[in-house]
């Protein structure tokens, strides 16, 4: 009583509101906030490390921050302006050639190299006693198939165009990463001031110069835009990776998926933590009031409760979530960086906003009910009102996701996707109960059903709630499940990994009946040869697709291929193959240029222009490395114009001397057909995939550890709120044995029916965003509908199993 009719200093009313939060219903809050700060604290910060790693990864393998690739020398405008920039530059010319040794030649492309080169990544270079990371001026260095192609050694000469060199020693790594096998020529490497003397770069050379750079985002931006780009010119950045920028973008994603769905299943749990906190004070304000109590008071109370709360929360949020990002890096080890990028401040700041954005409007609204709260809800229970404008407080978290996810539509289209699911989810689980109520029951189950039907809406919250953590879950296992089981499609098990090309007509038989008498898995042989989609339908090609930008069909020479049938790995979209003077076009370029069937299109092949009719659209899965091709002809269209062959294999992996044998033997004895061995770089696309794959599964694995604390809060506050009306019951005379079966009926039916409603929106969801969100054909899961279902009830008895004892006690003992 004198507590409240005279004011209590600070320092004593603090040591009051640490007793309430010790002894009362305040400690789920400080768990609830300590949870959301931990979890966004850990996953933001290895979130955070990961992207820049997979950054760093994208920019070693452009060995820049961006490129500059162009067929005519690099313009001085642009070499002033990188000057200007003060931004570190590297060049690199590019060129095939013959490559002679007192024993043997070999066609090769030689790469020419500054003092600089690398400015990202590594190269690595062996002279037999010691390594060395940078070609000099008058070195050659050779990869080791070219070494044993040409029977050299080191020391020993070799002749590149019309300069002799000795060679320094073996390329034992280069820098990079590329996806296209057609790039995997055998290299070697010498100095951009011996280019000259090499004689091999002429007018009308096919030559490729490069301009490596590293700088800021803003001085890139300058760079590109002083310059106007001519048709032989070319950005390379990041993005522009067709095949590595995929995956890095689409784990990018990934992360932002994974912790805003974090966010949101922590927010729920604070916010029906909240609740069941606001509604258990109700009563004891109504009391103080009573007692005389005035509103800044209450207010002064309140405040150093939920104040300290917040201090609980941010303190040790802040350090669990320090030891949970370095329990969750722990399978990372091996893969991560040395040393790893640092993390910053961001994650603590992101944590502690996210915290207080969601928490303020969670705790304040209510809140600001109870300060309502009449004294004479003493006696008669009621509500207190909440003003309009504390509903304002609601754009506190959205401002949050604004600022952090402004930019990204896939989070938005999942957060909008959440707020219509949950009431959807919540009808369709009523709906099943009601279905229920029609089939055979015992005494216990009708009870049970009857109970959840009364009260329809707090059921169908709960419903609701509970089916939206479910298939939350499921979304993120699911989402990396998927995004794992096509990233594996980029390197298949059994993928070719050397490539054979130039094949001549006469020497195909006899070089795939070499292939097939080693026992080696290969492809069907195509045949080969280059040109350019010239019009369509009567018009310029690049004037029908308003630039070549439009599609990366235009911007170079293509593989065209014929054959009398499309290949079976290709999916026939529309139209029939067989028609003579066809073509086949593959669907993304069809779609980047508006091809349909019956469309012409006229191209220049060897300085003929032949033209064919649309009659096919396939869709190419282009990550299986095999050979495939944007135009298949039919054979009657080129008839008149030579090529050679294509075919690849695999060469075993796990007998790599044996493997080289052949190979040298394969060059030796067809030593016109150019091989390309991408082994190497299929080594490093695996490195990759696997640190990218240890990556999602980690923050996956946090992301339902996080939903699964939300399931056990939601079960556990719904069976609170039921504790007064069991233990009435238990008052009543109705026994424990009755009691306990029908809750473990009700729940059982709530973990049931939630489970399979949460299956159901799990899997369109999941088929929504692999679609639309990654770009992906969606797959169905049906051990989804057995697992949530399991799952559900799983975390309902072990909630069950701690609370069923007190909710058994009646009233009259419960009070006394």
């Amino acid at each position: 009583m004198s507590a409240v009719s005279k004011p209590l200093p600070n320092k004593a009313l603090l040591k009051w509101s640490w007793r309430e939060i010790k002894q009362s219903q305040l400690w789920p809050i400080a768990i609830a906030l300590t949870l959301i700060i931990a979890c966004v604290f850990g996953l933001a910060a290895l979130a955070d490390r990961m992207d820049q790693v997979i950054m760093t990864q994208g920019k070693n393998a452009l060995t820049a921050d961006t490129v500059f690739r162009s067929s005519n020398p690099l313009p001085e405008k642009l070499l002033t302006a990188t000057k200007a920039q003060k931004t570190k530059i590297s060049t690199l010319t590019r060129f095939a050639t013959m490559a002679f040794s007192d024993n043997s030649m070999q066609l090769v492309t030689v790469k020419a190299v500054d003092d600089s080169y690398p400015l990202r990544g590594e190269m690595v270079l062996s002279n037999g006693d010691k390594t060395r990371n940078h070609v000099s001026e008058n070195q050659l260095w050779l990869e080791p198939r070219v070494m044993q192609q040409l029977q050299v050694n080191i020391g020993d000469a070799v002749t590149i165009g019309d300069a002799d060199f000795k060679v320094s020693g073996e390329v034992l790594q280069e820098p990079g990463l590329a996806f296209n096998p057609f790039q995997q020529m055998p290299s070697v490497y010498i100095h951009q001031s011996d280019v000259e003397k090499t004689g091999a770069v002429q007018v009308g050379s096919r030559v490729s110069f490069r301009l490596f750079i590293n700088g800021t985002q803003n001085q890139i931006k300058q760079l590109k835009q002083s310059i106007s780009l001519t048709p032989s010119d070319r950005w390379i950045d990041e993005d522009s990776q067709s095949r590595t920028s995929e995956v890095f973008e689409k784990t990018k994603q990934y992360l932002s998926l994974t912790v805003a769905i974090v966010v949101v299943m922590a927010a729920i749990t604070l916010v029906l933590t909240c609740q069941h906190y606001v509604a258990s004070r109700r009563q004891t304000i109504a009391m103080l009031k009573s007692l005389g109590a005035q509103k800044p008071w209450l207010i002064r109370w309140l405040s150093l409760q939920i104040g300290s709360l917040f201090a609980i929360g941010i303190v040790f949020g802040s350090l669990i979530g320090v030891l949970l990002e370095i329990v969750l890096r722990i399978p990372l080890t091996d893969v991560l960086p040395d040393p790893l990028p640092s993390y910053g401040l961001m994650p603590f700041l992101l944590s502690v906003g996210t915290c207080l954005a969601i928490g303020i409007p969670a705790l304040g609204i209510p809140l600001i009910g109870l300060l309502n709260t009449s004294a004479a809800s003493v006696m008669q229970p009621s509500q207190g009102n909440i003003p309009n404008k504390a509903w304002l407080l609601i754009i506190l978290p959205f401002g949050l996701l604004m600022s952090v996810y402004g930019g990204n539509m896939l989070v938005w289209i999942v957060l909008a996707s959440i707020l219509v699911i949950f009431v959807i989810l919540g009808v369709i689980s009523l709906f099943m109960v009601k279905g229920l109520l029609r089939l055979p029951a015992s005494p216990a189950l009708k009870l049970a059903l009857s109970r959840i039907n009364r009260s329809s809406i707090a059921s169908g919250i709960q419903f609701g709630a509970l089916s939206l953590s479910l298939m939350l879950i499921a979304i993120i296992w699911l989402v990396r499940s998927d995004l794992l089981s096509d990233w594996q499609q980029t390197l298949p098990e059994n993928a070719p990994n050397v490539f054979a090309l130039n094949i001549a007509s006469y020497e195909k038989d006899n070089y795939l009946q070499e292939i097939d008498n080693a026992n080696l898995n290969r492809s069907e042989a195509y045949p080969i040869i280059r040109g350019r989609l010239h019009q369509i339908n009567g018009v310029d090609a690049k004037d029908y697709a308003d630039g070549e930008d439009k599609s990366d069909s235009l911007r170079r020479e293509l593989n065209f291929t014929w054959a009398d049938t499309l290949p079976a790995r290709n999916d026939l979209l529309e139209g029939s193959w067989g028609e003579a003077g066809s073509v086949s076009v593959e669907s993304d370029v069809a779609s980047d240029l508006g091809l349909n069937i019956g469309d012409t299109l006229s191209f220049v092949i060897s300085s003929q222009t032949v033209t064919a009719k649309v009659n096919t659209i396939r869709k190419v899965h282009w990550r299986e490395m095999k050979p495939n091709f944007y135009f298949i002809f039919s054979p009657d269209v080129l008839k008149d114009i030579p090529g050679t062959w294509l075919v690849s294999f695999k060469a075993p992996a796990d007998n790599q001397k044996k493997t080289d044998v052949f190979l040298n033997k394969m060059a030796r004895d067809f030593p016109t057909v150019s091989l390309m061995d991408i082994r190497t770089m299929a080594g490093k696309i695996q490195v990759l995939l696997t640190q990218i794959v240890w990556s999602i599964t980690v923050l996956a694995g946090l992301a339902v550890i996080a939903g699964l604390l939300l399931i056990f809060t939601l079960l556990r506050l719904s069976l609170s709120q039921r504790q007064q009306e069991i233990r009435l019951y238990r008052t009543l005379g109705a026994s424990k044995k009755r009691i306990s079966k029908t809750v473990w009926y009700e729940y059982g039916i709530m973990a049931f029916v939630a489970g399979v409603v949460a299956s159901v929106g799990a899997e369109a969801s999941v088929a929504s965003l692999m679609k639309w969100g990654f770009e992906l054909d969606p797959t169905w899961h049906i051990g989804l509908w057995i697992i949530l279902p399991l799952l559900a009830f799983v975390t309902l008895a072990l909630v069950l199993r701690t609370l069923i004892k007190q909710l058994l006690v009646p009233v009259n003992k419960a009070v006394f």
